[in-house]
């Protein structure tokens, strides 16, 4: 049994976003929090999801950025190189910076943190090392981890996590998946120069999203040079005498390459947390099943953020964090508004999103108008690139409410962050219409569409 010393009104385990927010938070409301976290503070978003990729991100846009100089009359004396271990240690350095600020707020918040696994050894109680530690609440915040499919030689693939440490960048490597995950490093690859392949055994990436979005990324990948394969599956990963691995993909077909990346999904980080002694329930997928305050079917136990298996996004994350500090340190049950979340997939070009898609506003409003602008961009006019922007809002006919605001396009995830606010407050599409334009930009697209597609 653990001493007084070890017992404490909130135990968090898994010191990332949402854990961190939830534990400063329900500190600063008076309760006696410690956190428990086994690889680094800020979770997954801080050090191997979030930030790192979006540095790349930014790392990838350079080569595009090249060729359109040449457009603007600069002239590259020689061809312009990438050295990946600059690029690798300037993030690494970057990283190191953020995780340690969130050590340093969590200290000067008064939370105690125990570093190691968490393992539950009863409702109220968990094992930290050799130490037991009691709380009268206890919130799993432990996030996910990628999948790695049964597929015969998966061994001889990487997964995210392994892309920000890779000693060396590879000349070619298929990226498999179709999710927001696939799509980002197949834009950071390719931009980077690497011979870069998609394999996805669906039609169109971004299932879930805006048909027409859907069609513009992909249209879009492929005019930048990447390999798409639709409607392919891979069978097998063999190795070659060489060392590349051999994808034997369905069709009879094979595809050598330097690297393989599977980003098929991520599933709930619960291995080893010994869910079972404290009695809380799971899915079929491992999530554990939470209600709308984020409360387990074990009172005095809540989960939030990727282990619950809903969305698995930063913001989604701390905000529930915030929900329950606010449960448990001001006894306020809260719950989380999980509507109109905007959501941004960093691929070349980006994708952003916030409301209704137009399959989900039909299947919900009798009467739905679409508005919709496809076109080339000016910054691209000059450098001659092929890549298209998308812009679309989704409308309730009867009311004029814009019910979704949708764009492919460069800045689109700082553009729909404004629109959300839009969106979220219920204007209508003449409300939009009635406000000026910021020209020339992409975004007075927004403003300026007048037409419904079919009219």
């Amino acid at each position: 049994m653990a001493s007084n010393n070890n017992s404490y009104d909130l135990i968090v385990i898994g010191g990332g976003s949402g854990g961190v927010r939830a534990a400063r938070m329900a500190a600063g409301y008076g309760a006696r929090v410690a956190i428990v976290e086994r690889q680094f503070w800020g979770g997954t978003c801080v050090n191997i999801g979030c930030v790192p990729k979006k540095l790349f991100v930014y790392g990838a846009e350079f080569g595009d950025a090249f060729l359109d100089a040449q457009g603007y009359g600069w002239e590259l004396s020689a061809p312009p190189t990438l050295n990946w271990t600059t690029l690798r240690h300037n993030k690494d350095q970057e990283i190191a910076r953020l995780s340690g600020i969130y050590e340093r707020l969590l200290a000067e918040a008064g939370v105690e943190r125990l570093w190691g696994d968490a393992t539950f050894t009863g409702a109220n109680e968990v094992r930290v090392g050799q130490q037991h530690h009691r709380a009268q609440d206890i919130l799993v915040a432990t996030g996910g981890v990628p999948y790695r499919p049964p597929t015969p030689g998966i061994e001889h693939a990487l997964v995210s996590d392994d892309v920000f440490s890779l000693p060396e960048l590879p000349q070619s490597i298929a990226v498999v998946g179709g999710g927001y995950i696939a799509m980002e490093f197949v834009g950071i690859f390719a931009g980077l120069g690497v011979d870069t392949h998609l394999i996805y055994r669906r039609d169109l990436p971004l299932r879930g999203f805006d048909e027409d979005l859907r069609r513009c990324l992909a249209e879009d990948l492929q005019k930048s040079g990447v390999h798409c394969h639709f409607e392919t599956d891979i069978r097998e990963i063999s190795l070659a005498d060489a060392g590349q691995r051999v994808l034997h993909l369905t069709g009879d077909t094979t595809l050598p390459v330097d690297a393989v990346m599977f980003a098929t999904g991520r599933q709930p980080a619960t291995l080893g947390l010994g869910l079972e002694h404290a009695g809380v329930a799971v899915n079929a997928n491992g999530a554990i099943e939470v209600d709308a305050y984020h409360r387990t079917n074990v009172a005095g136990i809540y989960a939030i953020g990727d282990v619950t298996g809903g969305h698995q996004l930063t913001p989604v994350a701390l905000a529930q964090g915030m929900a329950v500090a606010r449960t448990i340190g001001l006894k306020q049950p809260t719950r989380t508004d999980l509507q109109q979340i905007p959501t941004a997939v960093f691929s070349r070009p980006p994708l952003a999103t916030v409301g209704l898609t137009e399959a989900e506003a039909r299947t919900q409003y009798p009467d739905v108008r679409v508005f919709r602008s496809q076109f080339t961009p000016l910054k691209m006019t000059l450098s001659r690139r092929s890549e298209q922007a998308l812009v679309k809002l989704v409308v309730d006919g009867t009311t004029d409410r814009v019910l979704g605001a949708h764009m492919v396009g460069e800045h689109g995830a700082e553009i729909i962050q404004g629109l959300a606010v839009a969106v979220n407050a219920g204007l209508t599409k003449a409300q939009f219409d009635a406000t000026l334009g910021i020209h020339p930009t992409a975004a007075e697209e927004f403003v300026t569409l007048r037409t419904p597609v079919g009219d």
